[in-house]
């Protein structure tokens, strides 16, 4: 199975940008929302959609052509942008339909080769009982699925004295998660090539070249 990690915070606090050091050529990149990247960057040419089906079709798109690194973008623009396109629908099924799309695009994120890695990368909400966890659409979807869950890595954002991190430790009010001795500390750099550069570690995980002609 691949190793999917899920990365949440606010906006503005270093999710995106953390890619900055990561080889464009390498990382097939998946924009929930298409957009510039907030760094200077070479080699990157993005996916752009917001559909749960095409977002699935890349990632194995992706993954045959050789690509290692997955990475999908404002994430949670997957159930919102579905939601507001469907405003006037009468009835909670939506609700589940939701939920279920979420459900199959972490689900596939899981199920590539075992040395691909896919980074999730997400908007934050605080719910009712005070846990910062990735942003849905609200309770009737929290109810029905709990996409941290699903995965064994969560990186949650933060800035410290204008330091851009990762809490790589849960503070007891967010979903934040990692292996045993995978990281040390609260907190590290936030750099995504060093992330994934620590997983490939952890698990034994060796470098492949991309094959030829897979963009």
């Amino acid at each position: 199975m691949s190793i999917s990690t899920i990365i949440i915070g606010e906006s503005g606090s270093g999710k995106t940008s953390a890619l900055r050091n990561m080889d464009g050529t390498k990382v097939a990149l998946i924009q929930v929302v298409p957009k510039p990247l907030p760094f200077r960057s070479t080699g990157w040419k993005p996916f752009a959609t917001d559909r749960h089906d095409k977002i699935i079709a890349a990632m194995q798109k992706a993954a045959d052509g050789g690509y290692k690194v997955i990475v999908i973008d404002d994430f949670q623009y997957l159930m919102s942008n579905e939601f507001m396109a469907r405003a006037y629908e009468k009835g909670y099924d939506k609700f589940t339909e939701l939920a279920r799309h979420a459900w199959e695009v972490i689900t596939k994120a899981t199920c590539l080769p075992d040395d691909v890695r896919v980074y999730i990368l997400s908007h934050i909400a605080t719910g009712d009982d005070g846990i910062a966890r990735l942003k849905t659409i609200g309770k009737l979807l929290d109810e029905k699925i709990t996409l941290e869950g699903m995965v064994t890595v969560v990186l949650r954002t933060a800035v410290m004295d204008g330091d851009y991190r990762f809490r790589v430790k849960n503070s007891g009010s967010d979903t934040v998660k990692t292996p045993i001795g995978m990281f040390e500390g609260e907190t590290i750099e936030n750099d995504l090539k060093l992330v994934d550069e620590t997983i490939r570690d952890y698990y034994g995980i060796k470098e492949q070249p991309i094959k030829k002609g897979a963009k």
